[in-house]
């Protein structure tokens, strides 16, 4: 396993560095971010001594240098906007959305694992049409759509809850307000990933639940709840974990939507705001660090298929 995991260490180097060149290809063609600072207020003797500065005069190439030499000194940068250094934004803003990912994830499949195996178990019954028909109902949902609707019942109608930020302003915060704050975020991402998931368990189990050591299992006369805790579940967790695994970076794209709908304070809502400023060096620190989420949700995948399935071994 240590060979393995280091093998694909090895291998993720070059896929970051594609990923870096393309994204800073496809960064530069939107145009220079001093094309921002145009105005009465600035002449363009400024604007040159400002793109100077910032070494945006310079080629293409030799600007993905000077960012990738400082890169590999644990330097991504600073800001345009606020000056600040990229480390240190990602930081302070990192941990609000992987708080609202987290429990994302753990409600959704909350959700999804227990109605999947509800639907396996009573196939083809007008109790599985109504999973599998609400299941597609839910991740057909858009989730800005889903936010507005919301907002809208539970906080423009009812007021029970807030609509934007982390915490009530001039106020000290604590967790109630948090989980105040973090119910209709959660609400959005959760549907989306209970209603993908759902499929996905249900057809996991069913395929389980055909194989020949399960059926001899019922033949014995072992309960329905015995046969699927011991004998099915655990061998169903393996498409289960490749699709999980697949949907961390997927709900970190996601978490874009959510959090700019909603003023989430994380990395959402200033990728959002880097974007529409033309504040490259965050951008470039935010899709470097979504790359490497990507890379390690596959290896802790495989990490987790051996510990689900000990017959699995990597070479």
């Amino acid at each position: 396993m240590l060979k393995y995991i280091l093998k694909k260490l090895l291998l993720a180097l070059p896929v970051l560095l594609g990923i870096t060149i393309i994204d800073f290809a496809l960064m530069s063609l939107a145009g220079s971010p001093v094309d921002m600072m145009t105005g009465p207020r600035m002449s363009q003797e400024a604007i040159a001594l400002r793109a100077a500065e910032w070494g945006l005069d310079q080629p293409v190439w030799r600007q993905y240098l000077g960012w990738m030499g400082d890169v590999l000194q644990g330097n991504l940068g600073y800001s345009y906007e606020s000056y600040e250094p990229v480390t240190e934004i990602i930081g302070r803003n990192i941990g609000p959305t992987l708080l609202l990912m987290g429990a994302s994830m753990v409600v959704g499949l909350i959700i999804a694992i227990p109605a999947g195996v509800y639907s396996a178990i009573h196939r083809y019954q007008k109790r599985d049409y109504t999973v599998v028909t609400t299941s597609f109902f839910l991740s057909s949902i858009p989730s800005f759509f889903l936010a507005l609707i919301l907002v809208y019942i539970f906080h423009v109608t009812l007021g029970w809850l807030p609509s934007s930020g982390m915490t009530t302003a001039n106020t000290g915060g604590g967790f109630l307000d948090v989980a105040r704050h973090m119910v209709m975020p959660v609400a959005v991402l959760a549907v989306s990933i209970a209603g993908g998931n759902i499929r996905y368990v249900r057809s996991a189990v069913l395929e389980i639940l055909e194989m020949d050591y399960v059926r001899t299992a019922k033949a014995k006369g072992l309960g329905r709840r015995l046969v699927i805790n011991r004998h099915a579940w655990r061998n169903a967790l393996l498409p289960i974990v490749t699709v999980i695994g697949m949907q961390i970076p997927t709900l970190f794209g996601g978490a874009v939507i959510v959090e700019q709908m909603f003023s989430w304070p994380g990395l959402g809502l200033i990728t959002m705001s880097a974007i529409t400023s033309r504040d490259y060096p965050v951008v470039m620190g935010v899709c470097l660090l979504s790359a490497v989420v990507v890379l390690a949700a596959n290896l802790i995948t495989d990490i987790v298929y051996a510990l689900v399935d000990p017959t699995i071994k990597y070479d």
